[in-house]
């Protein structure tokens, strides 16, 4: 959708000049800002540190949309995978919001909202496999016991880790 426009004095003539919608940095100074037509501003036009607390890594595995994720080297390289509490060592790190490819470029969101998951119920949600989550705390020798965060509808998740603590 084309922003709003304007009229600007450009070289002494009027000029209508469309609003900016996203920000390519100092190429964009002194414009004036649109919303997106999600009705909010683009995230580009915010200040360093103003925004989601992300990053991009390269996905090892396929990864659903809504998966919890476990952030590991592979031969010294960051790679995300599919968190999963019968495995030490791959506790939550955060979450995808948009499903990727083996070997795609995956954004890692490390708190706030996770609004791309189903069937939650009200209450404490704990890490379970292969990057979901479960009501029910585990209790099996070996797996993983991970606070992941709290059900704030059936399909929507505050998302906040606590340490993980592999069971005896």
């Amino acid at each position: 959708m084309a922003a709003n426009a304007y009229v600007n004095l450009v070289n002494g003539v009027l000029t209508m000049v469309r609003a900016t919608q996203t920000s390519s940095g100092v190429a964009n100074a002194n414009q004036i800002p649109a919303l997106t037509a999600s009705g909010v501003l683009d995230i580009s036009l915010m200040p360093n540190g103003l925004g989601p607390d992300t990053a991009t890594v390269t996905a090892s595995e396929a990864l659903a949309a809504g998966a919890l994720v476990n952030i590991w080297s592979n031969a010294g390289v960051f790679n995300v995978r599919n968190a999963d509490n019968s495995t030490s060592g791959k506790e939550a790190h955060g979450f995808v919001l948009s499903a990727v490819a083996s070997s795609g470029a995956a954004t890692v969101y490390f708190n706030g909202t996770n609004n791309a998951v189903t069937g939650l119920t009200p209450g404490v949600l704990y890490l379970s496999t292969v990057g979901s989550t479960t009501s029910t705390a585990p209790t099996t020798a070996g797996n993983v016991l991970q606070r992941v965060g709290e059900a704030t509808s059936a399909t929507s998740m505050n998302f906040t880790t606590q340490p993980p603590v592999t069971l005896a």
